[in-house]
C-alpha cells in the first residue's frame, strides 16, 4: 500500500498524526533558547603563567617558549599564540574545529608537567582555561547615586549583586568602579629613617597583633566550651595603639609614626554613566542559556531593585538582547510575508480557496515540525535556523503543488476524487522524490564544511533539509487525504470554478490563455534558433562573470546595530589625572556631535579594560555608545562614526579609534580580533619590527576606505630600575628580594592582614605617605634594616637606571609579531586589500621578515574555500540525482544548464544593489 494509498484511507490517523507533530513543535518552540548565531564552542585553550616582576623579554624566553614547545607537538592543534608582558604571559592554542577539548586539555596537561621543571622556581604553576563566548556579557547596567563612592559600591555588592546573579541563567555579576574600602597605614619617612624603623618588622608586628586563634576545649558541666583567643582589631582606634617597637624602654605606638586612615583602594579605572561617575555591571549569562530570556529576567529585576533601593538608581547602558530581537524579528517578519506572498500567488493561479488553503497546509507543518528538530538537536532560534526557515517557505509549496495539480487534472477527466487523490498522487510520488532530493542535495554539502563557515552554517542545512522532508510527507499524506475530501464533486472539479470552457472565456481565463500563449511562442521561437539561444545565454554568463571582479568581497555583512566605540590612547605612562582631564573634552565634544545618542559608559584606565570599553589600558580609555533605534536617526552607525573619527582625529596628543558596533562581534574575537583590517609583521628583531610596522601603517593609512591604523606593540614605559649592588648588599646582611619587598612597601604598599568589620573583611594596606609624589632621592635616602638592627640608605647598595622597554611581546607560531590594523568604511574589503597588497609593494622587507594579512581577510580564504568545495560537492550530487531519477547520464546536463543561468542572476542582483559577496 502506498503512502498517499494509506492517507486517504486513514483520515483520522493522518489528522491525528499531524496533530501531534503539531503540537510537540509547538512545545518545542516556546522552550528553544533565542540568540543572535548558533552556539559556537571555539575549540581554544590558554594558559597563563605569572613570573614576578619579569620584564617581557624575560617573560619570552624563560616562560613563553618552554610553553609553546610543549603544546607544539600535541595532536591536534593547528595554531598558537602568545603575549608576553611585564610579570605575566599567556598562550592560546587553537585547534581543529570538533576536537574534544576535554580530551585536548588533558594532553595539554600532561606536556606541561615534563616542562614545569624548565620554568623558574618562583613562575606560578600554569593556569589552563577554555575559551568560552558566553563570557562576554549581554547586558551592561549603570548605577548612578548621590551616596559616597564608597557605599554605593558597598551597597551594590550586598544588596544587588546577589539578588541579578541568582536571576535564572545568569553565572555573574561583575562590578567596576566605584571604590572598595582600605584601611591605610600611611608611614611618615623622617620618622621611621629617625626611629631606625624597619617596614618589615612593622608588618609582621600587625600580622602578629591581628589574630582570632581557637584555644582548645574545657569542660563545663555537661558542656564543651570553646576558648577562642580575640585579638583581631576592632576598630582603628586600635590598630593606632599597636605598639610597634620600644625604643630606650619606650614603646613605640603606629599612631605615632604613621597616619591610620579609612579610605579605599588606588583608583586605576574611572567609570562614568552618561557622563557622570557612576559604578558599572556587566551580566555574564551561563553557557546555552537564552539570552533574550536571561536579559528580560534581569530587567524584571532591575525594576524591583530600584522600588526596594530608592538610594540607587540602576538603568540599562547596553542590551545587546536588543539588537538580538531586532535580527531575529526582521527574519520573522521576511519568512511570515514570504509565506503569505506565496498563498496569495498560489490562490492567483489556482482561483479557489479550498484548493489554496489545502496547500497552504504544508508552510505552518513543516515549519512547526522544525522547531521540535531545533529543540531537539540542541539548536537556538538564532539568525542560521530562522533564515533557513525564511530561505525554505516557498520551495514548501511545490511538492504540494506539483500533487494538487496532477489531482486535480484527473478530476477534470471524470475520475471519482477519491480515486483521483490516489492515483494523482501516486503517479508523482517519485518525481516529487526526486525533486526533494535534488534541493537536499544543495544544503546538505553545508554539514561537511569545516572551521566557522561549518559551525554557523550546520543548523541551517539541516533545518532547510527537515523542513523540506516535512513538506514532501505533507504532499504526499496530508494533501491528497485533503483533496479526496474538499476538492469538489464526482466530477472532481472545485466548487464555484465553472467548467473548463467558460473558465478560459473569464477575465482570469483570457489572461492565462495569453500568457500561455505568449509562452508557446517564446518556446516555438526558441526551438527554431537554437544556436541564437546558446550564444545569447553564453554572452549573458559572459556578461555576468564580468561583472564579478566589480562585487566587493566581505566575511560577513556589515549591520547596524546601533552602537559605536570610541577609543582614546594617548603616550604611554600618561598618568590616570590626566586622561581624565582629556575625556572631560571628549565626551562633551562626542555628546554634541551625536545626538542620536541614547546612553554612554566611559572607562578611563583600568589596565586591561571592562566590557564597557573591551580595550582600555593604562594609557587609554573607551567611551561605548548605544545609539537611538534605527527608525528614530537619519544616520547609520557607520556613517556616525565615520563623522566622529574626522572630527576627534584634530585633537593633539590623543589617537582615536572610532569603530561602529558590530553584530558579528564575536566571529571577529575567535579570527583574532575586533578590527576588520589586520596585517602582520614577523619577525625576531624589535627595533627593525617596530620600525617596518610603522612603514606599514601609514602605507595602510592611505589606503581609502581605512578609518584608523594602529600597531599593537605600544612604546615601553618610561622606567626607573633600582640596580642593587649583590655584593655591597651582602656585606651589609640583606638580600635582593628584602630589598626589593622594601621598595615596593614604600611605594606600592603591602598588605598587613585584614580589618574585620560586620562580617566584612577590608585589607590593610602599608606605605610610605605620599609615596606618589616621593622624589627619586628621598627613596634613596630610605634605610633598609638589616637582621642585626641597622639602618642601610638604600643608596649605599643600589643606584638607578633610566630605560624603557617593550611593554608586550605577541608571538604567532613561534615567531614573533607586530600587527597593523585599521578598521574601514564605505568600502568592501577585498578592494581596501587589493589596494593595500599594491602600496605594500613599495615598502622593502628586511631579510628574515615577512608581511601578511590576517583577521578576517585570513578567515575569509578559509571559509570561501570551504564553501566553494560546499558548491562543487552540491552541483556533482545534483547531477548524481537527476541521473539516478532520468536513467541518463545525459539527460541532467539539460536541468544543470539553469546553473549558469543563476550565476547571471545573483552577479547581475549584487552589482546593482552594490551589496558584497560575503559567507552568508
Amino acid at each position: 500500500m502506498t503512502l498517499p494509498r494509506f492517507a486517504v484511507e486513514r483520515p483520522v490517523l493522518t489528522v491525528m498524526v499531524t496533530l501531534i507533530v503539531m503540537i510537540l513543535g509547538g512545545i518545542s518552540f516556546l522552550r528553544v533558547p533565542i540568540d543572535l548565531m548558533p552556539d559556537v564552542s571555539y575549540p581554544t585553550l590558554s594558559m597563563s603563567v605569572s613570573y614576578g616582576n619579569a620584564s617581557p623579554e624575560e617573560m619570552e624566553e624563560l616562560v613563553t617558549r618552554p610553553l609553546e614547545e610543549a603544546v607544539s607537538a600535541v595532536p591536534g592543534v593547528q595554531e598558537f599564540s602568545s603575549e608576553s608582558m611585564e610579570g605575566s604571559c599567556r598562550v592560546r592554542v587553537m585547534f581543529a574545529w570538533g576536537t574534544d577539548l576535554d580530551a585536548a586539555a588533558n594532553d595539554v596537561r600532561d606536556r606541561l608537567d615534563r616542562v614545569a621543571a624548565r620554568l623558574p622556581e618562583d613562575a606560578t604553576k600554569p593556569t589552563l582555561r577554555k575559551f568560552d563566548i558566553s563570557s562576554f556579557p549581554i547586558l551592561i547596567l549603570g548605577a548612578a547615586s548621590d551616596l559616597d563612592p564608597v557605599q554605593i559600591r558597598k551597597l551594590i555588592e550586598d544588596q544587588v549583586k546577589y539578588r541579578v546573579e541568582r536571576v535564572p541563567g545568569v553565572a555573574a555579576l561583575d562590578v567596576f568602579g566605584g571604590y572598595s574600602r582600605e584601611i591605610h597605614v600611611r608611614f611618615d619617612k623622617d620618622k621611621v629613617k629617625a626611629l631606625g624603623l624597619s617596614l618589615d618588622s612593622v608588618l609582621a608586628k600587625l600580622a602578629a597583633e591581628n589574630v582570632n586563634v581557637p584555644g582548645g576545649v574545657i569542660e563545663k558541666g555537661n558542656l564543651e566550651v570553646l576558648i577562642r583567643t580575640r585579638g583581631q582589631f576592632a576598630d582603628l582606634d586600635e590598630i593606632r595603639e599597636t605598639t610597634v617597637a620600644l625604643r630606650d624602654g619606650v614603646p613605640v605606638l603606629l599612631g605615632e609614626v604613621a597616619e591610620i586612615a579609612d579610605s579605599w583602594e588606588k583608583e586605576t579605572r574611572i567609570v562614568r554613566i552618561n557622563g557622570k561617575p557612576g559604578i558599572q555591571m556587566a551580566v555574564n549569562k551561563q553557557s546555552g542559556a537564552n539570552t533574550v530570556a536571561v536579559a528580560k529576567g534581569v530587567m524584571d529585576e532591575l525594576a524591583k531593585i530600584n522600588e526596594d533601593l530608592p538610594q540607587v538608581k540602576l538603568t540599562p547602558i547596553i542590551n545587546t538582547s536588543g539588537y538580538i530581537e531586532t535580527a531575529i524579528g526582521n527574519v520573522t517578519e521576511s519568512a511570515v510575508y514570504g509565506g503569505l506572498l506565496a498563498v496569495v500567488i498560489l490562490f492567483f493561479f489556482l482561483r479557489s480557496v479550498r484548493s489554496t488553503l489545502i496547500i497552504a497546509t504544508s508552510i505552518p507543518f513543516s515549519i512547526v515540525a522544525t522547531f521540535a528538530l531545533i529543540y531537539f538537536g540542541g539548536f537556538t532560534i538564532n539568525l542560521m535556523t530562522l533564515g533557513g526557515l525564511a530561505l525554505g517557505v516557498g520551495m514548501l509549496l511545490d511538492n504540494s503543488i506539483v500533487v494538487l495539480e496532477n489531482i486535480f487534472r484527473l478530476g477534470e477527466t471524470g475520475m471519482p476524487r477519491r480515486q483521483a487523490a490516489i492515483n494523482g498522487s501516486g503517479e508523482v510520488t517519485m518525481a516529487i522524490i526526486a525533486s526533494t532530493l535534488t534541493t537536499l542535495a544543495v544544503f546538505l554539502p553545508l554539514i561537511f564544511v569545516r572551521g566557522m563557515a561549518g559551525v554557523i552554517f550546520k543548523q541551517l542545512s539541516f533545518v532547510v533539509a527537515f523542513s523540506l522532508a516535512c513538506s514532501l510527507f505533507t504532499a504526499l499524506t496530508l494533501v491528497p487525504m485533503l483533496s479526496a475530501r474538499l476538492i469538489g464533486s464526482s466530477a472532481g472539479l472545485p466548487p464555484g470554478i465553472p467548467a473548463p470552457a467558460a473558465r478560459r472565456l473569464s477575465p482570469l481565463g483570457r489572461f492565462f490563455r495569453g500568457l500561455e500563449n505568449n509562452y508557446m511562442d517564446l518556446l516555438r521561437f526558441s526551438l527554431r534558433h537554437k544556436a541564437l539561444v546558446v550564444l545569447g545565454a553564453m554572452a549573458a554568463l559572459g556578461g555576468s562573470l564580468a561583472l564579478i571582479p566589480l562585487i566587493g568581497v566581505e566575511l560577513m555583512p556589515t549591520a547596524d546595530e546601533g552602537e559605536v566605540r570610541v577609543r582614546a590612547e594617548m603616550e604611554t605612562g600618561t598618568r590616570l589625572s590626566v586622561l581624565r582631564e582629556k575625556f572631560d573634552v571628549i565626551e562633551k565634544m562626542v555628546t554634541a556631535a551625536v545626538p542620536e545618542m541614547k546612553s554612554s559608559v566611559t572607562e578611563i584606565g583600568g589596565g586591561g579594560g571592562g566590557p564597557g570599553g573591551g580595550h582600555a589600558s593604562g594609557n587609554s580609555g573607551s567611551m561605548r555608545i548605544s545609539l537611538k533605534p534605527k527608525a528614530e536617526r537619519k544616520r547609520s552607525d557607520q556613517e556616525i562614526s565615520a563623522d566622529l573619527q574626522k572630527m576627534l582625529s584634530v585633537m593633539p596628543g590623543v589617537k582615536f579609534r572610532v569603530s561602529p558596533g558590530s553584530g558579528m562581534f564575536m566571529m571577529r574575537m575567535m579570527s583574532g580580533g575586533t578590527e576588520r583590517l589586520q596585517v602582520e609583521v614577523r619577525g625576531h628583531d624589535l627595533a627593525t619590527a617596530d620600525k617596518l610596522a610603522e612603514r606599514v601603517r601609514q602605507e595602510i593609512e592611505e589606503v581609502d576606505g581605512v578609518t584608523y591604523t594602529s600597531v599593537s606593540r605600544e612604546p615601553g614605559n618610561p622606567e626607573e630600575w633600582i640596580a642593587i649592588d649583590r655584593k655591597m648588599a651582602a656585606d651589609m646582611k640583606l638580600t635582593v628580594s628584602q630589598v626589593a619587598k622594601f621598595v615596593e612597601t614604600s611605594l606600592t604598599g603591602t598588605g598587613a592582614g585584614f580589618f574585620r568589620e560586620s562580617g566584612d573583611e577590608y585589607k590593610i594596606l602599608v606605605q610610605i605617605k605620599d609615596a606618589e609624589r616621593l622624589k627619586l632621592y628621598d627613596l634613596m635616602d630610605l634605610t633598609v634594616t638589616n637582621p642585626d638592627g641597622q639602618p642601610v640608605a638604600l643608596r649605599n647598595i643600589a643606584s638607578i637606571e633610566s630605560r624603557t622597554g617593550p611593554t608586550r611581546i605577541s608571538r604567532d607560531n613561534q615567531e614573533r609579531v607586530v600587527t597593523v590594523s585599521g578598521n574601514i568604511s564605505g568600502r568592501d574589503m577585498g578592494s581596501i586589500i587589493r589596494d593595500a597588497r599594491e602600496r605594500l609593494k613599495s615598502v622593502p622587507v628586511p631579510e628574515d621578515f615577512s608581511v601578511v594579512f590576517a583577521g578576517d581577510y585570513e578567515e575569509q580564504q578559509k571559509t570561501f574555500t570551504e564553501l566553494l568545495l560546499s558548491l562543487i560537492l552540491s552541483i556533482v550530487l545534483v547531477y548524481m540525482v537527476m541521473a539516478c531519477q532520468y536513467e541518463s547520464l545525459l539527460d541532467p546536463f539539460i536541468v544543470m544548464f539553469s546553473v549558469p543561468l543563476a550565476i547571471i542572476g545573483v552577479a547581475v542582483m549584487l552589482f546593482l544593489t552594490r551589496t558584497s559577496f560575503n559567507m552568508q
